[in-house]
This record gives structure tokens, sequence and C-alpha cells, in this order.
């Protein structure tokens, strides 16, 4: 018998994983699949390139304490190689602009395409980021009203003065109705609030795309913070680990058996076992059961809740509310190409030398094109013409394609699980990686030449390969309806189930998705409370 069994080897279950061993609990980890990491993982698809088939860009990690309490880098084999610029953004002109993690920097490129926008960006950094230090410091606890309270409407109010100062920095006058006024950029959607803000379109369509990652659409109400959010990249930066996305969850997984844990690979768990009202183990598919004191699962909170609890297991009334938490219909696919050369962007060199290559790309030529794809999303239809974001990581880790080649990650939107038509994903797409592939030669002429191979992930091969329900990367809807307290559920949200000894971690929950880790942080906090470990709040002196 172990103290704490774990469903599931993504990354947010890992960290949890990991401070319960540190502070002196028996951890085993089980993994469906034959690789650990969930969505967090490099495997080598075409021979001879490291491919991350889930995430690739690595931001919010790097705002939290884990790296350093998991010894991750000093310790554990985890290299990052820093991504500066974190995004490029090319015009069809031939001009461009660039977001570096230096706020003056990257002020001084956006003033080569508007010398207005490039201020009102300074002040958009300058304001948000002070409003997005009591977003983290919610993001880093149990999402309680108390916790939310405290560090987000307090944080509003003390930016009654920074209000008025954002707007008169605007050239607005909003008086005493700054701080409300706040309220209002928050309630709105990313979209309005970036037409609103800035003015040139070239800088709209940069930012609303980078803002379209978290899911929601440029119309969906209360988004503003999607936009907001971004003011942060200046502090974070962006990264990638040598070797690989998955070189992150590796690393983990070493911590993870340096203070005494286990990793169980190949062993998908059948079904959560209960007993008396209480999680008591699990048992695999193979029929082997393993007990346990308790239970965590990072896997999809459907998954979970739905797929592994028996129903006459789960409290009256709860799988009802879990099948109704909106899972939505997917929303972006990735292909994975195999190249002879790196993107050939007027103007710059193909050696990887030139910003271009270094961080996100981001090709999307206007809202408009963002939104003719939205929409078409909304009617059942892939984008006929879909926004790319393209991320090139040789340059800086050679080491993950064969000598003289390189590789290039693509995600892009819009693109529905449930197809319009009877249209079925095996049967298209080739039809929308070859448009994926067209979008990138429509900035860098001859890239469809020097594709070699490549590899495809539908919303429907991400649910096959990954566990992705329907697709969504961010496992359930990042709606307002969605977030903090509500995340999955209200009665889920602080990482606990109405079950004795089962919790949650992952995507499902507070604070979402993006390889990010507070889940898993929050996580462990609670169960450590619980589950009252010799070595004390997480092995590090009651922290």
């Amino acid at each position: 018998m172990t103290d704490v069994l774990v469903v599931g080897g993504g990354h947010n279950a890992l960290v949890t994983a990991c401070y319960l061993a540190k502070a002196g609990l028996s951890v085993t980890v089980c993994e469906r699949r034959p690789i650990v990491g969930g969505a967090v993982v490099t495997e080598e698809v075409i021979p001879g390139y490291q491919f991350d088939i889930g995430s690739s860009c690595h931001i919010m990690i790097h705002l939290t304490p884990i790296l350093k309490d998991l010894e991750l880098e000093t310790r554990f084999g985890l290299e990052y190689c820093d991504l500066d610029p974190f995004a490029f953004h090319p015009l069809e002109d031939g001009r461009w602009f660039a977001f570096y993690r230096d706020l003056d920097r990257t002020c001084a490129s956006i003033a080569t395409v508007s010398p207005k926008d490039a201020e009102t960006y300074r002040e958009f950094v300058r304001f948000w980021g002070q409003f997005n230090e009591g977003v983290f410091a919610a993001f880093l606890k149990p999402p309680t009203m108390a916790n939310f309270g405290r560090e987000m409407m307090l944080r509003m109010a003390r930016q009654g003065d920074g209000a008025k100062g954002h707007a008169k920095a605007l050239g607005l006058d909003l008086g005493k109705h700054a701080q409300t006024d706040l309220l209002r950029k928050i309630f709105t959607n990313y979209g309005a609030l970036i037409d609103e803000t800035f003015e040139h379109p070239a800088v709209r369509s940069a930012l609303t795309w980078l803002a379209a990652q978290s899911g929601p659409g440029p119309t969906e109400i209360a988004t503003g913070e999607f936009f907001g959010w971004h003011s942060m990249l200046h502090t974070s930066g962006a990264k990638h680990p040598k070797g690989g996305s998955g070189m992150l969850t590796q690393a983990m997984a070493r911590c993870l058996e340096a203070h005494g844990g286990t990793i169980r690979l190949d062993a998908e768990v059948a079904r959560i076992d209960v007993e008396s009202g209480k999680a008591v183990g699990v048992t695999l598919k193979s029929g082997e059961q393993l007990r346990a004191r308790a239970v965590v699962s990072g896997a999809h909170v459907q998954t979970t809740l739905l797929d592994l609890l028996r129903p006459e297991d789960a409290p009256l009334g709860l799988q009802k509310r879990v099948e109704r938490v909106k899972v939505g219909n997917g929303f972006g696919m990735a292909v994975r190409f195999a190249l002879n050369a790196l993107p050939d962007y007027p103007g710059f060199p193909t050696d990887g030398s030139g910003d271009c290559h270094q961080g996100m790309q981001l090709l999307c030529p206007s809202t408009e094109f963002l939104m003719k794809g939205y929409n078409e999303y909304l009617r059942g239809e892939p984008s006929s013409e879909p926004p790319v974001l393209g991320m090139t990581f040789t340059p800086v880790d050679p080491g993950i394609a064969p000598p003289g080649k390189h590789s290039m990650f693509a995600w892009s939107q819009y693109h529905p699980y449930d197809l319009a038509g009877g249209q079925h994903w095996d049967d298209i797409r080739e039809r929308e990686a070859d448009r994926i592939t067209a979008t990138i030669t429509r900035y860098a002429p001859g890239f469809a030449a020097s594709v070699e191979g490549r590899f495809i992930q539908t919303p429907l091969d991400l649910e096959r390969r990954l566990g992705l329900r329907r697709g969504n990367v961010m496992h359930v809807e990042m709606s307002l309806d969605q977030m903090f307290m509500f995340r999955p559920l209200p009665e889920l949200a602080t990482y606990k189930t109405p079950l004795e000894g089962l919790y949650l971690t992952g995507a499902s929950t507070h604070p979402g998705g993006g390889v990010f880790g507070a889940s898993g942080y929050n996580a462990a906090k609670v169960m450590l409370k619980d589950l009252k470990p010799k070595r004390g709040l997480f092995g590090l002196g009651g922290r």
C-alpha cells in the first residue's frame, strides 16, 4: 500500500507527485502511455526529429517557485533555451515588428510601424502588469472566495489611481470613473478591447492572435484579461527546454524517483476504487489492484469522474453536473514539419540568426482574417484560411533535428471537433494540413517546397493520443463561468471532491491550461494539509 496513487503522468500530476514525495509520502504514478508527460512530451515521430507532440513554448511556469523548489535545473538536468524575441509578427508588405523581453526594445520595434501604438503598448504593459501581480498571486492559491477577494478585488481597489493614470496616458479623462472602467475592460471581449486601445491593423492583429491562444473567441464576453495577461511575458519571458518540451517532465520524473516515488508506464487505470464513500486505490486495465490512502487524478475531469468512477460510487448528482461542464468543440490543430531549411521570411537570413526564427511567429494578416476563420468554426467548418502560430526551435536547439535540417511546429485555429455536413477528421486531415502549409507559405515563399515530412494532429488526434477530450488542449473551456472558483465546478474547485481521499489536478482545475504547474502546486498544498506528512508542508520547512 502506498500513501498516494496519481492517475496520469501529465506535468501538473507530476508537480503534485514530486511535492508529495519530497515531503516524505510514498507516491506511485500510473501513466497509460509508454512515456510520461501527458501533453508535455517529446517523441521521435519522424526518424531523427524530436517533435513536441503537445506544448512547446513554456511561459507561465517561470513565474512560479516550482523549478527552484524541485531543483529541476540545478539537480535533475533541465536546461532552458531563451526565446527572445518571444513573438515576431511579419506584415505582408515586408515590414515586421517583434516582442522582446526588454520593453524598450519592443516599443522601438512597434514604433517602426506605429509610433503611437508603441507608446500605448508601453502604458499597457505598465498598467496591466500591476494588475496581473494580483491575478498571479490568486493563481498560486486554491480559488476560494477569500483568496480571490484578497488577491484580486483588493488589487483592483488599489488600482484606482493607476487606472486614472492609465486613462490619462491614453488621452482620456475618466475622473472618478477610472476604476470602474478597469472593471469594464475585464468584462469586455478582448477583440473590442484591443481595437479600442491600439490603432494600427497589424498591431491589433498580432495582439488579438496572441490573446486567442487561450481558446475563447475574440467576441466572447469577459475575456479582456486574456489580452491583458500578455503584459506578464515581459517578466517571465518565453523558453523552450533543450531537447524538447518533454525534457521538463523527464526532469520531474527524475525528481520524483530521487525522492522515492515510482512511475509505472503502460499502466492505464480502469477504475478508481471506492469503499464506504472513500477512495482507497485504483484498478488497472490489466486487472491489478493498487491500494492507497489517497488518489489524485491529473486526467480530464470528465475522464476521472465519469469514466473511472462507477455511478454507484459517485455522490448523488455529481456525475450529471460533470457531464454539463463545457468542454467545447475543440478549437485548434497542429502540424509538426520536418524541413530542409528554415522558413524564408523576406529580409531575414535563413541561417537562424534572425529575430524571426527565435520565438512564436504570429502569421495572421488581420483581425478580419482571424474572425473569418472563427465564424467558419462556429458553423462547424474548419478555417479555410487558418491563422498560424509557428515555432522554429532549431536555431537555439539544433539537436532536435538531424544535422543541416530543421523543424517547425505550427499551431492553428479554428478547427471544430464536431464537423458540419457529415465530414470526418480522418478524411480531411491532409487537406487541413495543406491549408496550414499555405498560410505559412504566404509569409515565407518556398516553405512548402522545404517540407520533407509532417506529423498532423487534428482535434480528434489530440483526443486519441493525449486524452484531450474533444481536442480541447485546455481540458474545459476557459470562459469566465469556468474560471477561478467555478473551475470546473464550485464543489470541485479546491482540488477536493465530495469523495474522501479523491483529489483533482490538471488543466480541468484552477487556473487552467498551459505549461504552468500551478494546479499541481496548489493541489499538493491541499493534500499535504490533509495527509500531514512528517516533514511538514512541501517538505520545505512548512512553507
